[in-house]
């Protein structure tokens, strides 16, 4: 993937993110604007409309003080005070259905001479002692007029006459336009304000999400060492953290191919050595019966039985190579039984006793017990066991003596010590002895495989076992096997 493509996605993640969230502000702000713009220019009105209403019944109030004095001059003076200054129109109406009215030298303009519908509704309102108001655009002033009915008493609370009073919205509307525009700027600035927030976060979100993506990549190329170096207590940060774990997983699994793939090149390699020697000589010795060369009876005899030997090697070469890809798989089990170890010594020692009689060699063993039970594959312990012998006698004088000592230790294990005179084994070779078709240079191993140690150390570890080797030259060799043993619960519900 060519880097404007990668930048063009980085861009494209981020400018979706930040456009979600400027989307979500502007829906919010919408929201809350329409709203409050709404409460305001109710809210505003309303008050208006209280302050109207408790100007009007003040004025009402005076009058009915004037009426009570016949103060008629006063009230004319009042209503044109009204005018000029408050900026009301005020109509002063007799209740025609009184059967007292209001003086008509206070009255501005009567019942009858009203026109307008709504008008005499208020004022009819007013007669019945209700106060009412209304807003109406008015073609006569040429704006929205705000007008109170409201009744005008005497002291016996008898309506006698009704006030009008009409005062123009356009200042009110002026106020509520402005501050409709300051509520409109204010929410601009937080807008503005909103949408750098919202590209810093949507910046804080995308920008982990392209780091794991970008390690990601790494990983699929097979750079394995990439790692998202995200440090947050959040989801993200776990998610950023798993993927560093997969990263170091994905690096160990890594290794452990290449260490594979570097033991099978070698196993191939070791495999096509150990058979090129036999198929040589056995093509060799083939060629010369087949071309003639060799004629002579007995010398014919000894062709084939080199080749049968070399045949009989090849076959015991496949077969322990065959066991060691078994026992080395990860998924292979042996199939474990109640065995007992010193049973599996006093036939290891009849097997390789005969062995052993050809150079004179004595077979010591000693145990603490009776039995030594353990969960195990008898024959597959035997061969372990059979592998250290047939090593012991090989390399061991003749008139020597093999020394074996079974020990139960802590924690339910037992030790095995199979201990040897022979000849030793170096410090240098120690640590490789239990590689697969390593072979001492020794004549005594010169037909060896150099798969048995591999193959017993297999067998241990299957066992759940450990096997350690000591040794010096000219002073033997001990191999010391680690073993699990039955508990005495377990070997108790074995008895029973």
């Amino acid at each position: 993937m060519s880097r404007h493509v990668q930048k063009h996605n980085k861009n494209r993640l981020l400018i979706k993110t930040y456009l979600y969230f400027a989307l979500m502000i502007v829906l919010a702000a919408t929201i809350i604007a329409g709203i409050f713009l709404n409460m305001y220019q109710r809210t505003t009105r309303r008050q208006y409309r209280e302050q109207l209403e408790m100007q009007a019944e003040s004025i009402s109030a005076r009058f009915r003080e004037f009426i009570a004095n016949d103060d008629y001059s006063s009230c004319l003076s009042y209503l044109e005070i009204l005018s000029e200054i408050g900026g009301y129109e005020v109509w002063a109406l007799a209740n025609p259905y009184s059967d007292n009215p209001m003086p008509a030298a206070m009255t501005t303009i009567g019942f009858d001479d009203v026109e307008q519908e709504n008008y005499r509704n208020l004022i009819y309102s007013a007669f019945q002692g209700k106060e009412r108001f209304l807003t109406s655009y008015s073609d006569v002033h040429g704006c929205t007029l705000m007008s109170v009915g409201v009744p005008i008493e005497r002291r016996n609370k008898e309506v006698c006459g009704a006030l009008l009073i009409n005062t123009s919205l356009e200042t009110q509307d002026m106020v509520i336009s402005e501050g409709k525009y300051m509520i409109f700027y204010s929410i601009l600035a937080a807008l503005g304000v909103s949408f750098l927030v919202a590209f810093i976060f949507a910046k804080q979100l995308s920008g982990p999400v392209l780091e794991m993506r970008d390690t990601a990549l790494k990983l699929a190329e097979g750079d394995y060492e990439g790692k998202t170096g995200i440090k947050r207590h959040d989801e993200i940060g776990e998610l950023a953290c798993t993927m560093d774990f997969l990263a170091d997983k994905l690096s160990e699994n890594e290794k452990v191919r290449k260490n594979l793939e570097q033991m099978r090149m070698d196993f191939f390699a070791n495999v096509s050595h150990e058979l090129r020697t036999p198929i040589t000589v056995i093509r060799a010795y083939t060629e010369s019966l087949v071309d003639g060369v060799v004629t002579e009876e007995e010398k014919v005899g000894q062709y084939y039985d080199r080749m049968l030997s070399e045949c009989k090697s090849m076959e015991r070469l496949v077969g322990d190579l065959l066991l060691l890809s078994k026992m080395q798989n990860p998924n292979f089990q042996v199939e474990k039984e109640p065995v007992d170890l010193v049973q599996i010594f006093d036939e290891i020692v009849r097997s390789a006793g005969a062995i052993a009689a050809t150079k004179s060699i004595k077979i010591d063993i000693r145990h603490e017990r009776e039995f030594y039970i353990m969960q195990g594959d008898y024959d597959r312990l035997r061969q372990m066991f059979m592998v250290i012998f047939d090593n012991a006698v090989k390399f061991s004088p003749e008139g020597s003596t093999i020394h074996v000592l079974l020990a139960e230790q802590e924690q339910n294990r037992v030790k095995v010590s199979i201990r040897d005179e022979g000849i030793g084994i170096s410090a240098e070779e120690l640590p490789s002895i239990f590689d697969k078709f390593y072979k001492s240079k020794l004549r005594q191993n010169a037909k060896g495989t150099g798969l048995g140690l591999a193959i017993a150390r297999q067998i241990a570890l299957k066992h759940d076992g450990e096997i350690q080797v000591y040794s010096e030259v000219g002073k033997g060799s001990e191999f010391v096997f680690i073993l699990p043993l039955l508990s005495k619960d377990e070997l108790n519900k074995l008895i029973s």
